[in-house]
């Protein structure tokens, strides 16, 4: 009888793409090395939100200089390349769809349009209502609802959502994972006490530009401070699509 021979398993080719790692196996990973950023806590839903604060302005550039064919700032922080509303909305869609990763494309769809036009419109909201401004409006395009959201771009916040769940917070993870647990945890601390002075700072310069707006003189030594290093000028290069809303009803 010819020698019956077991077939083997074709071999992988160096080409052919490997199954990557769900958000399961990362996070067994990261608990079976004990890495400060383990699971899904504290120190990794801040970077998260930091990573989120610096990509949004690097993508959003980028997309700036391909359909405008300029630079433009889109940056929300005084200091260093950075913009809050991108970072809280990575911490968002990472908080939200993180509990529907395992449900169907549909409901992950559904569920970051839901939150991301959410994100949207109180940012919107917040920004008029405390510093009298803008950065968008809506208000030409169908289906916007006070010009803050409209039904095409909460449709791009649930393309946004599945890519995001399904390709770059596991990617993010993978990036998180490479910081040695020695420099992880104090760098953490560094960074989130940066962001708070920044965010408080940048605050602060945007109010008095909101005040010299309305010809008032610095109150405080702080304010004189942002008159001279932060005049309008420069306010304008670092917030380049804020308008007044007296800018734009005029």
């Amino acid at each position: 009888m010819p020698e019956i021979r077991e077939k083997k398993p074709p071999e992988r080719g160096l080409m052919e793409k490997r199954p990557k790692a769900d958000i399961q196996e990362l996070e067994r990973e990261e608990k079976a090395k004990g890495h400060f950023a383990a699971g899904f806590g504290f120190y990794k839903l801040f970077w998260i939100f930091f990573i989120g604060c610096f990509l949004g302005v690097v993508i959003e550039t980028i997309w700036c200089l391909i359909t405008r064919g300029h630079y433009e700032s889109r940056t929300g922080l005084i200091y260093g390349p950075l913009n809050l509303v991108y970072g809280f909305g990575a911490l968002a869609l990472t908080v939200s769809l993180y509990w529907l990763r395992k449900r169907s494309e549909i409901w992950v769809l559904i569920g970051s349009a839901v939150v991301g036009s959410v994100i949207e419109y109180l940012c919107s909201y917040v920004q008029e209502r405390l510093f009298g401004s803008v950065s968008w409006d809506y208000s030409a395009m169908p289906f916007n609802l006070h010009g803050r959201i409209n039904l095409l771009y909460s449709l791009f916040w649930g393309i946004l959502g599945m890519v995001w769940i399904r390709e770059i917070y596991p990617l993010l993870c993978r990036w998180i994972l490479k910081i040695p647990n020695k420099v992880g945890k104090p760098l953490t601390w560094v960074l989130l006490v940066f962001m708070i002075f920044n965010s408080f700072m940048s605050g602060c310069a945007v109010l008095r530009w909101v005040e010299r707006q309305k010809d008032r003189p610095p109150a405080v030594p702080l304010g004189a401070y942002f008159d001279r290093y932060y005049p309008d000028g420069r306010m304008e290069k670092i917030y380049a699509n804020m308008k007044f809303i007296s800018d734009r009803e005029a």
